[in-house]
């Protein structure tokens, strides 16, 4: 079996652990300790992450998209894919090493998707970039961490807190939509959304094929205007 290497390494936001990314042939991995976060072999649920936030704004004008986590760009290359030439994406991404992976060990899977003229890159906080704009944006992606309960960056909770999604409605225009990745369920955060004035659906998404682990999507829809 060919063996895995570990490629570079990253500290997380706080400096309190590390990011690894690791190679075995063709496959690639970022790992968190002894979690794996991401593998470039099981791409179904981000890439439904994408598909099912986009249908759901698929009449909306010039649609903009803020993605939060760049990963590695399965949910920008299912959006961009879904999306007209007239949306423009943006990514939020917290460690910017992350984004010098996608453009050097990994850019074969990445495809050439960050130079499409649609797509800009924020090295930073997606929360900051959520509370920095009222009504500026058709929908919000979170692919952050493993979901509302973060292990890598403890920052990531306020995004799935009450006040993180007061913040992410305010940012949404009327009829926008808020789609948030997760490992597992949560029922807490379901409560919390539809607290927040959404209204929610629970999508269950596998990993990879029929028999990938299930992971679970949100799509927050926000109310329309009056």
């Amino acid at each position: 079996m060919i063996p895995w290497v570990q490629l570079d390494s990253a500290k997380t936001p706080d400096g309190g652990q590390e990011l690894r990314l690791k190679q075995r042939g063709t496959e690639f991995s970022i790992m968190l300790g002894t979690n794996e976060l991401m593998n470039s072999r099981l791409s179904g649920s981000e890439q439904a992450l994408a598909k099912l936030a986009c249908e759901r704004i698929a009449g909306h004008q010039q649609p903009k998209i803020l993605i939060g986590g760049l990963g590695m760009g399965f949910t920008l290359r299912a959006a961009l894919a879904e999306l007209g030439p007239d949306a423009s994406v943006t990514i939020a991404e917290l460690v910017p090493a992350v984004v010098a992976w996608a453009r050097g060990p990994m850019a074969g899977i990445f495809d050439g998707c960050l130079d499409d003229p649609r797509v800009t890159i924020q090295e930073s906080d997606v929360g900051r970039v959520i509370g920095a704009g009222k009504s500026a944006w058709d929908a919000i992606l979170l692919d952050v961490d493993n979901g509302p309960e973060g292990i890598v960056y403890k920052g990531n909770d306020a995004l799935y807190g009450a006040a993180g999604l007061g913040q992410a409605r305010a940012a949404l225009r009327p009829g926008g939509v808020l789609a948030a990745w997760s490992q597992g369920p949560d029922s807490g955060f379901t409560r919390r959304l539809k607290q927040a004035g959404f209204a929610v659906e629970e999508v269950k998404a596998r990993a990879h094929g029929k028999r990938g682990a299930r992971h679970v999507i949100w799509i927050a829809t926000a109310p329309e205007a009056r």
